[in-house]
């Protein structure tokens, strides 16, 4: 039976949203990568993987279908049959029901694109699983995209000049090489989002050429994609609920469940930056133990804390990662305790290493971002992988297309 954290019942879909709290884990990459963007190139035999956990522990009729979108994620007005080859929607045939663990769950999973139904058009697509060939019944969403290499980029990634960003922040320089598109009016033709470190919620887009010679587009004004660094994510290893880890305090053991507690985080905003190599706030799943992960990893109830001798006046506090949809919600706020001086909170995870990072939302001034300004705080040398995405929109075109991407590491392609 579902437990409905949210209606299923939407107008609007939200990519990257879990709709059901019955569904957990859901994976979606590069087959055989699960730190990679869920991105394929027309033409190739590259596969996607998708899979995710149902707690319900029966089996039931998923099936999943694409929607494309434009650069900004809106839905693009092009009939499914121009981009789309085979059936509109395939049913999730490969599970597994869990064994081992004391969480009894269902594992879903499935190689994308399949031979009955994939995409032949490049760009933004939304992923849509749902039940029972009903697209009300939304269960999650996932942003896939589909690259047709016709154009190229470089770049690389230096310190801001100005004073005030030169120790805190990561410029981005590159330069588009157009090729053999047709290119009337690049200002409007092309469009260029720049992520860090796969994250939406804070990607740069709108982004205008400085130069423009033939067919290079050079994007390196002085006050355009700049952002600020961060620092290092943290992390927890999670492999084994028997090890304790470095980063775990305790772990308590029950009858038919299991809770860790992890090590208090403490504020290291005015911090001296520390390297730490980590995986720029992904997760993958894993044990220690001769186990699968995917239907033998266990499920434990994984307690934070965040040291505060008082509460931040007027803030909210997040715990934030890709194991939280890179959103911010109820399911990760945490709260003040008093008692304990430190904001706490309690994620159920799957056995496996996980990167996250705290941050905060003024709840006194309207739409405030989510920032890590006192949390984190920033540093100029923090390693951050940087994704170019270039789409093109032809003369008369109905869509926007992902012509090229690239990956630029803040470290590797320093200047």
């Amino acid at each position: 039976m579902f437990n409905n954290s949210t209606s299923a019942q939407v107008n609007v879909i939200t990519p990257d949203h879990v709709y059901y709290n019955n569904i957990k884990s859901v994976k979606f990459n590069q087959s055989g990568d699960p730190l990679s963007l869920p991105m394929y190139t027309i033409g190739t035999g590259e596969k996607l993987e998708l899979s995710f956990d149902d707690l319900d522990n029966d089996v039931k009729n998923y099936y999943y279908s694409f929607v494309l979108c434009n650069a900004d994620w809106t839905p693009a007005q092009v009939n499914q049959f121009d981009y789309m080859r085979g059936f509109s929607e395939t049913r999730i045939l490969n599970y597994k029901l869990s064994s081992v663990s004391l969480q009894r769950y269902t594992h879903y999973s499935v190689q994308l694109p399949g031979t009955n139904s994939y995409p032949v058009k490049s760009g933004n697509y939304l992923l849509k699983v749902y039940l029972d060939s009903d697209t009300s019944q939304l269960a999650f969403t996932r942003r896939m995209f589909v690259v047709e290499n016709k154009a190229g980029i470089t770049g690389f990634i230096q310190q801001p000049i100005a004073p005030k960003l030169f120790r805190t922040h990561q410029k981005i320089n590159f330069e588009v090489n157009t090729g053999a598109l047709n290119i009337q009016n690049p200002f409007d033709q092309i469009k260029v989002v720049v992520l860090q470190n796969y994250r939406w919620d804070n990607a740069l887009t709108k982004l205008k050429p400085q130069f423009i010679n033939g067919n290079i587009l050079k994007y390196n004004a002085e006050q355009d994609c700049i952002m600020p660094a961060g620092k290092e994510y943290r992390w927890i290893d999670l492999r084994s609920f028997r090890l304790q880890t470095e980063r775990v305090q305790r772990s308590e053991y029950h009858s038919n469940s299991t809770d860790v507690f992890a090590v208090m985080d403490q504020e290291r905003a005015d911090k001296q930056y520390q390297f730490i190599k980590d995986i720029n706030g992904k997760y993958y799943l894993a044990t220690l133990d001769d186990y699968d992960p995917n239907f033998e990893g266990d499920y434990a109830s994984v307690h934070f804390s965040f040291g505060a001798p008082e509460p931040y006046a007027g803030y909210e506090m997040y715990i934030f990662g890709e194991f939280t949809n890179y959103e911010l919600n109820n399911s990760n706020k945490l709260t003040y305790n008093g008692a304990s001086r430190a904001y706490e909170g309690t994620i159920f995870l799957k056995q496996g290493y996980y990167n996250y990072i705290y941050g905060m939302v003024d709840k006194t001034t309207p739409n405030a971002k989510f920032s890590t300004d006192m949390t984190e705080g920033d540093h100029w040398e923090t390693e951050n992988n940087y994704t170019i995405l270039l789409y093109y929109r032809a003369l008369g075109g109905r869509s926007d297309e992902l012509v090229s991407s690239i990956t630029l590491n803040s470290i590797l392609n320093r200047k």
